[in-house]
This record gives structure tokens, sequence and C-alpha cells, in this order.
């Protein structure tokens, strides 16, 4: 299976696209078993786009790439901003019912592993691998 890529615009029809898009996906792949936290993990990493990425970013209409990718064993997740700052990842200290700041605990505590990488000239892509393994 090919990988699946959209560009979305940083507003709330964006992001409705986003979920849509990654389940109708993982739908077509027979991996609707693990579409709600695909779509969890997508919606968490767009929102952080937005949030630490974009307002750093060159003037104009940024958009946020999203990308799908089926393996072997997960599913590998993947948004591009064209922000430069890294993701930073707090561990919660604070409430559990902060309304923000919690966007990659609950990425690091659905995907296998989680990182990003610069995209040269600017920008940079976040990554996450979701298991998609059977548990027996």
């Amino acid at each position: 299976m090919a990988p699946a890529v959209l560009r979305i615009a940083c507003s709330a029809e964006g992001f409705a696209r986003a979920r849509v898009f990654t389940r109708d996906t993982l739908n077509g792949w027979s991996l609707g078993r693990h579409a709600d936290d695909a779509v969890l993990v997508i919606t968490e990493l767009a929102s952080n786009a937005v949030s630490h990425a974009l307002p750093s970013a060159a003037a104009g209409a940024p958009e946020i790439r999203l990308g799908l990718a089926p393996r072997p064993s997960h599913l590998m997740l993947t948004v591009s901003d064209p922000g430069d700052n890294a993701p930073v990842f707090a561990p919660s200290g604070g409430s559990a019912l902060q309304e923000h700041g919690r966007g990659l605990c609950i990425v690091d505590a659905l995907a296998e592993e989680w990182g990003w990488t610069p995209r040269p000239p600017a920008g940079k892509t976040v990554w996450a691998k979701l298991s998609t393994r059977t548990l027996t």
C-alpha cells in the first residue's frame, strides 16, 4: 500500500478533514481497528504544529502536511509544518484537568515511539509509530 498524504489549512475545517482522512484511509487499508488511536495522534500533532510551530513560521497561509504509511508491523504517522521549533515533551507534572500541554504526553502513551526530523531549508516533520500487531 502506498503512503497517503493530505495537506490541510490551519483551521477547524482542516482538523476535521484530517480526522476524516485518517479514519477513511485506515478503513480502506483494513486497519480500521487502529483508527481511534491514529486520529487522536494525528489531531494532537497537527494541533501542536498550529500552536507552537506556525506562529514562528514565515508569513502567508501556512499549511500542514499529513502522512500515513502502513508498514508490516506498524503505521507511521507524520505531520510536517514550516516551523523550525523542536517539539517539547513535558511529562505530565500538572493537573490531569489541564486544557493544554498534554498533546505529546498523549502521543507518547499511544505510540511505540515518536520523534522529529528537520526539513531543510525550513520546517520539520514530527512522526509517530503506532503498532498494528494483533495482541494474542
